[in-house]
């Protein structure tokens, strides 16, 4: 993983990786991210709030978003056996040789804006090459998924639906690259 800064009269653009000129610096970020949730397709205003910030991200990473299915529930199925059925499905799509497992979770660390920058920081300065956020079913997720993840971070300390998670998470990430690139979205 390569993190550099351009300055001067041009930069690296991070899509086509050709020096360009004139242009504002970009801190060149070689890192995937994949956003993943449990449940349903987003409403057309989340998936427009979310698409706005994908565009904006593009310059410093490549950033997706990966709605799993949820598992066939019945009326008798308890909690626990929700957590253990989405497991399955998580665990059918991670890999922990190229993936780096990031938890949301009601439990996680609370971090400031300036905390998720220099934790993603982190995270690409480890050469992560697909960190992964993901946001578990309405009842979390099992113990085995908690074990797995390599972070535990809490949005807040408020319960979100699980689609304005997502666009929460858009906004975040964006505003962390922007962070750790100065571009004066964020003010301090």
């Amino acid at each position: 993983m390569l993190s550099v800064a351009f300055t001067g009269i041009g930069y690296l653009c991070p899509s086509t990786h050709y020096f360009v000129g004139h242009c504002p610096p970009v801190k060149l970020i070689f890192m995937n991210i994949e956003v993943w949730s449990l449940g349903k397709e987003n409403d057309a205003y989340i998936e427009k709030g979310i698409q706005f910030y994908l565009n904006r991200l593009r310059p410093f990473c490549k950033t997706g978003f990966v709605l799993l299915p949820p598992p066939k529930r019945s009326a008798n199925t308890t909690p626990e056996e929700s957590k253990l059925l989405e497991e399955k499905i998580i665990l059918s799509r991670f890999d922990d040789t190229k993936h780096v497992l990031v938890l949301l979770d009601e439990t996680g660390k609370m971090l400031t804006s300036e905390g998720w920058a220099g934790e993603i920081e982190k995270l690409q300065n480890s050469r992560a090459k697909t960190v992964v956020f993901l946001i578990g079913g309405p009842w979390g997720v099992s113990d085995k998924i908690k074990q797995m993840a390599q972070k535990n971070w809490s949005l807040s300390k408020l319960t979100f639906p699980h689609q304005l998670v997502r666009l929460i998470i858009a906004e975040q990430l964006y505003r962390s690259f922007s962070i750790l690139n100065n571009s004066g979205y964020h003010h301090r």
